[in-house]
């Protein structure tokens, strides 16, 4: 059909613990800080909190979220992901930016986002190999 077939966990590669979410809600917390409420595919009412200062995003946002336990890397460093108090509130996760992932294009900061014209999108699934385009290529 032309659409890539979404990668399961037993073939994330470096993608292992990374799950593509749907922001459900949005709280803005102090300074730029937001506490984000996203269903990564885990069921009904047990969306992952995470808290972010990327500011661009929303309700309804399609993003990357790296689950605690998983491995990024920032600045060539590699970082596990952990469970944290961030702005007084805990965050299971983190939203990565593009360079986190190695896809060209998209700013450091900035949240990956996935177009709504990716499909199949199921939340829960392991993100692309490389970014997305808003056109569904």
């Amino acid at each position: 059909c032309g659409h890539p077939r979404p990668r399961t966990e037993e073939d994330a590669g470096p993608f292992k613990g990374f799950r593509c979410g749907v922001v459900c809600s949005v709280e803005d917390l102090t300074g730029k800080l937001k506490a984000l409420s996203v269903d990564i595919g885990l069921g009904e009412g047990k969306e992952v909190q995470v808290v972010t200062n990327a500011s661009n995003v929303k309700e309804d946002s399609r993003v990357v979220i790296a689950t605690v336990g998983s491995t990024v890397t920032v600045k060539g460093e590699e970082i596990e992901v952990k469970k944290a108090s961030v702005g007084g509130r805990s965050s299971e996760g983190m939203v990565c930016d593009a360079p986190m992932l190695g896809w060209a294009g998209g700013g450091a900061g900035a949240a990956a986002l996935i177009p709504p014209t990716l499909e199949p999108f199921k939340p829960g699934q392991v993100p692309p190999e490389k970014r997305p385009r808003g056109d569904g290529n």
